[in-house]
């Protein structure tokens, strides 16, 4: 579980998408740098990230207890299954039944054969603008796996379509919302559209920091600012959703602790008081994790 220090709710230490995404960039796969970039937040105050790598996405388990050794990052690894496009072959072919057997698997035994258990559910995605029915069945298997072990749930969501969808899908099978995050919601630019969901309860992530060539952040600061102004700052969460070798400072990108050292600084300019920051890095975290 969490330690007490900050928390990075949305991050991949190695991942794979390259076959899919026919991009070398898209294998993140740089022990040393990772390493690196690891210890510099933890000297910032980070001690915990929220590793959702899951089944298809390249999880290897020996590297990230690995990175987490060297570094001294508490990394928390997930279960589940993407989305379509990047599914095994087996997300096809097996019942929601057996899908939620598996993940229940990594829960209580842990994962590919090791010790690591999952303490969480996700990223469970849907496609852009699009809920395949494959996908369904995923989320229909997340419930399953949700009921039997109380985990919490993460989401996808592409450039943030679907986040209504998938509140009212959780609700309609009667998921605490307190337990779900709904991932990748700055994407959207859209107070509105994200204020919804808060009301509805579900708690939502802010974790494409950095990556303005989808939304400038001071957008995201505007609308964290909206989101204070109306009480609701206790069930936000943020992270960078770091995926590539060329986000990483070795290769002239932002690097992990953009967020510490940019963006906080951004919220502060704009608002956001000391107290938030503290519940949106530390306190939302923890509680989310706990339940």
């Amino acid at each position: 579980m969490l330690v007490d220090g900050i928390t990075y709710m949305h991050e991949h230490t190695t991942i794979d998408l390259s076959e899919i995404k026919n991009n070398e960039d898209c294998q993140l796969d740089v022990f040393s740098e990772t390493v690196r970039e690891y210890k510099k937040l933890y000297d910032k105050g980070v001690r915990n990230i929220i590793d959702v790598t899951n089944f298809g996405m390249g999880r290897n388990i020996p590297y990230v207890q690995k990175v987490a050794e060297e570094s001294g990052m508490n990394i928390i690894c997930s279960t589940g299954f993407y989305q379509e496009k990047f599914y095994p072959i087996q997300v096809f072919r097996e019942t929601r039944e057996e899908l939620a057997e598996r993940m229940i698997k990594d829960i209580n035994e842990g994962i590919k054969g090791t010790s690591v258990k999952a303490e969480i559910i996700g990223e469970i995605g849907t496609s852009h603008h699009k809920w395949t029915e494959t996908e369904k069945k995923v989320f229909e298997a997340v419930v399953i796996a949700h009921k039997e072990t109380g985990k919490p749930i993460t989401t996808h969501t592409t450039l943030g379509t679907l986040g209504h969808e998938q509140v009212a899908f959780f609700k309609e099978n009667g998921i605490d919302l307190s337990r779900v995050i709904i991932g990748h919601v700055d994407l959207t630019g859209d107070k509105d559209y994200i204020l919804h969901m808060l009301r509805e309860g579900a708690y939502v992530e802010f974790d494409t920091i950095g990556k303005e060539n989808y939304m400038p952040d001071q957008v995201r600061a505007d609308i964290l600012k909206e989101i204070q102004e109306r009480g609701y700052m206790d069930q936000v969460v943020l992270s960078m959703d770091i995926t590539r070798k060329s986000h990483l400072e070795y290769q002239g990108g932002l690097g992990y602790a953009y967020l510490i050292d940019t963006f906080i600084p951004m919220l502060e300019r704009s608002g956001i008081t000391g107290a938030s920051i503290d519940k949106l890095l530390v306190k939302n975290p923890i509680t989310f994790m706990k339940g």
